[in-house]
């Protein structure tokens, strides 16, 4: 009898042991996809203010460049365009990641489906818009006359655009829901009026094109904030240990 206790004795340790020894495998296995997960989301945060700062320091030294007159897209033209079109391309990349990154973070509940594919939309009009320059104008290049003809590449670069915003606008209208489902109220309804000042910008820019800067501006740094507040809430319902910023209000 004595000899059972003692096998059964051994036996709970090795279990208690191998159960020991098994948690920290488990914790590797599940932070390796939360960290990719993460690194996603954090590029798809980062393509706007990244886009936005590159192209105004473009802006502030280009020569006969004019932010009250020539759009960001022209910034591609000339000799130093390269700067701009590479800017086009690493932020549309950025976008596509931050899409995979929604698509794992939505993984089972609302916007699911939709929001990646709509932010994969976005992403993909910014490398058009890098293949398809858009045209000159205003004076800018310098020498280039003040009004510009519309060309075949010009044309196919304002329709990839609009169709990347709006396909942006329709995004934000569906992460209301999820932003909702997580409690975060006022930022859904944000959410929801953010594409009317988006679009707001883009109809005014026959007339104003800071205007159309705004709107695009104010799209690209609302899809970082919208993000940013999902994977704060992601993180800390994986660490209930952590709490969300005190003075964070919208929500």
């Amino acid at each position: 009898m004595t000899h059972t206790l003692g096998a059964r004795t051994h036996e709970a340790r090795s279990t208690d042991t191998a159960r020991t020894t098994g948690v920290p495998e488990v914790r590797e296995a599940r932070r390796g996809p939360r960290t990719m997960k993460r690194g996603l989301l954090i590029g798809g945060m980062v393509a706007g203010p990244l886009f936005l700062g590159v192209a105004t320091v473009q802006g502030l030294v280009r020569e006969g460049f004019d932010f009250t007159r020539n759009a960001f897209s022209q910034l591609a033209l000339g000799g130093p365009g390269w700067v701009q079109t590479i800017n086009f391309v690493v932020t549309g990349a950025l976008l596509l990641a931050g899409a995979f990154g929604l698509r794992r973070l939505l993984r089972g509940g609302a916007g699911e489906r939709w929001v990646p594919v709509l932010i994969g939309v976005f992403g993909a009009s910014f490398l058009a818009a890098a293949v398809f320059r858009a045209d000159a104008g205003a004076g800018f290049p310098v020498g280039s006359p003040e009004t510009g003809t519309l060309s075949g590449h010009g044309a196919v670069h304002m329709f990839s655009g609009m169709i990347g915003y709006l396909a942006l606008c329709a995004a934000f209208v569906v992460l209301a829901r999820p932003l909702a489902a997580r409690g975060y109220q006022a930022w859904a309804l944000a959410s929801r009026l953010a594409p009317a000042l988006v679009l707001a910008g883009f109809a005014a820019s026959g007339s104003y094109v800071l205007a159309f800067t705004a709107g695009a501006g104010l799209g690209l740094c609302w899809l970082t904030a919208v993000t940013a507040r999902l994977l704060a809430g992601t993180v800390t319902a994986e660490h209930p240990g952590r709490t969300q910023d005190d003075g964070d209000h919208l929500g």
